[in-house]
């Protein structure tokens, strides 16, 4: 079958499954084909990608439609073929629309954004684009972190929460009189950058010293980003496709929380979905029910999901419903024996939780204010009430960790095993403990964003005595990270501009990384293992994210003095820390 009829085969043959797409005819309306850069099976199971389909869609003078990365086994022979790229609902040629828009949450879907706009018949980059040509645009989680690595390829950034974002993009359009004119707008209005309108000034040494605005472009210093003040007003991110062919089946998914006060300093989600805002109880309750005749699980998402004041009403509902609950990963500090019981009721075998790592100490410079006996008091909780099984999240190479702390998190995982052991006996089935691993990768954005990652040389050695002190560990199973995965997850992190050609090699020979870096020059040593506490300009400094170089450069000195910072809200329930902590 030739591609262009199996595009549009592929396509009809998705939608039959599908229940809650939007058909809308394309005349007078602003057309955004939307794209996930990645699979249809990943992409469909990613709630901000769902989120952003509803509220395009939703405005009346708006027509969006889902585009996706093709199969590996059909990539290769999509791209030699030259046939456009079509949209799901209508199949029409991504190159006929107006927009051409990325929601992308993952840095190792760069190249696969690269790999769409070649599939769509566009020039990757924004500078050898035209007027002819869809305005591409790239939102996402990773442009609140920091948009330089993908600067050259966007014609605009839209940084920020989409409920915020999508109005502005709306009225910017009916006023403009042409594409010039548009990006001329959109630069003004707030969570908006567009990267050609910058120039950006280098020292002698490499490092960032300006992003100079072009003269007569009418661009800010800085873009704000774009947030919601309050979440009181507008329905929660939930699922409002339902297909069988997605990571999590038909599970309906639902966001509870957005943000998170713990203030974790490796945590770039923690800081950059701030303020904490709850989503109104009764539109989570009535989206679930509404969902309900076509999914059975309901996955409750969110960084914190038991800051929600009305939680334990939200789980006994959504047991009522019949629903089998699934929660995000769960803190030890906020979990009740009713929550455990309502979750464990509803089906659930197995809880999720983040020591991330095994010593009082080294959660105190990261700021994670709990400790091995509340963790080991809240397992206990947890076996208790049920449950089998448990998933743990672990970082090494933070900042002054020792060997001792390696070996704290074999010890724990050791003492949460003979939790589980203890309460199996009486059930008669063992459960089991997994474990994953990962080096700390410094996030643009948050405390830790001026650290070098550590070299690869010291991780691979803690890799191996990781793996070492985890053999052979009954009913225990560890997933431990590699280095050199570590290594390009930072460049792509802490990158800018000058990582473009790297992402384009890699998207050209097919993702090998390493002879990516051979082929351009690029020194990924210079972005990834050096020191940036002395640089006046950070590559992702252009974006505003609202917490400010000081509340930063404080956590930073208090992480390295093993110190804690109490959210308002625990400094109460800590008290008894403060010893501690002081």
């Amino acid at each position: 079958m030739k591609p262009w009829h199996l595009q549009r085969e592929r396509a009809r043959e998705l939608l039959s499954k599908e229940v809650g797409y939007v058909s809308k005819p394309h005349g007078g309306r602003l057309r955004v084909a939307l794209a996930f850069p990645n699979t249809y099976f990943v992409g469909m199971s990613n709630l901000g990608f769902q989120t952003v389909y509803k509220l395009f869609n939703a405005e009346e003078d708006i027509v969006c439609e889902r585009v996706f990365l093709p199969p590996k086994s059909e990539l290769a022979a999509q791209l030699l073929s030259g046939e456009r790229l079509v949209t799901i609902e209508s199949q029409t040629p991504v190159n006929d629309f107006d927009i051409f828009a990325f929601s992308v949450s993952f840095e190792w879907d760069y190249t696969n954004v690269l790999a769409l706009l070649r599939l769509a018949g566009l020039k990757p980059r924004a500078g050898e684009r035209t007027h002819h040509d869809p305005l591409v645009m790239i939102g996402g989680a990773v442009t609140f972190v920091n948009p330089e690595p993908l600067a050259l390829f966007a014609d605009i950034i839209a940084a920020g929460e989409g409920e915020a974002l999508i109005p502005s993009l709306l009225t910017a359009f009916k006023g403009a009189s042409d594409r010039a004119d548009l990006l001329r707008r959109l630069c003004t209005e707030r969570g908006f950058y567009v990267p050609s309108f910058y120039d950006v000034r280098h020292n002698d040494d490499g490092t960032i010293e300006a992003f100079a605005p072009k003269p007569g472009t009418g661009a800010p210093p800085i873009v704000k980003k774009a947030a919601l003040r309050t979440t009181d007003a507008v329905d929660p991110p939930a699922t409002t496709i339902f297909t069988p062919d997605t990571e999590f089946g038909s599970r309906f998914l639902v966001e509870v929380v957005r943000g998170c006060a713990n203030l974790c300093r490796f945590c770039w989600a923690g800081y950059n979905y701030l303020p904490v805002r709850a989503f109104p109880k009764d539109r989570i309750l009535q989206l679930a029910q509404r969902a309900r005749s076509h999914s059975n699980r309901v996955g409750l998402v969110s960084i914190a999901l038991c800051d929600h004041p009305d939680i334990e009403e939200i789980l006994t509902r959504l047991v009522e419903m019949g629903y089998s609950i699934s929660p995000a990963s769960l803190r030890l500090d906020d979990l009740t024996p009713t929550i455990l019981r309502l979750l464990r009721q509803s089906g659930e075998r197995t809880i999720t939780i983040a020591p991330e790592t095994g010593s009082d100490r080294l959660r105190r410079v990261i700021n994670k204010t709990i400790t091995n006996e509340e963790i080991l008091a809240a397992a206990e909780l947890i076996f208790a009430s049920g449950f089998e099984n448990l998933k743990l999240y672990f970082m090494i190479a933070l900042p002054t960790e020792t060997e001792d702390d390696l070996v704290a998190i074999r010890d724990l995982s050791v003492q949460l095993r003979d939790v589980m052991m203890r309460h199996a006996r009486g059930r008669g089935h063992v459960g089991r403990i997994v474990g994953s691993v990962n080096p700390l990768v410094p996030k643009p954005g948050t405390a830790y964003q001026w650290l070098p990652m550590e070299d690869d040389s010291s991780i691979e050695r803690k890799i191996r005595r990781m793996r070492m002190l985890m053999a052979d560990i009954d009913n225990v199973y560890f997933n431990i990270k590699s280095e050199r995965h570590s290594f390009y997850q930072a460049l792509l992190s802490l990158g800018d501009r000058r990582v473009a050609p790297v992402i384009e090699a890699a998207e050209r020979n097919g993702g090998n990384w390493r002879a990516a870096l051979a082929e351009t020059g690029v020194d990924a040593s210079y972005f990834v293992f050096r020191d940036r506490t002395h640089d006046a300009v950070l590559p992702w400094d252009i974006i505003d994210g609202g917490l400010k170089d000081n509340f930063f450069r404080s956590e930073f000195d208090k992480s390295l003095r093993e110190e804690s910072t109490l959210p308002p809200k625990r400094q109460k329930e800590n008290a008894r820390l403060l010893p501690v902590l002081q």
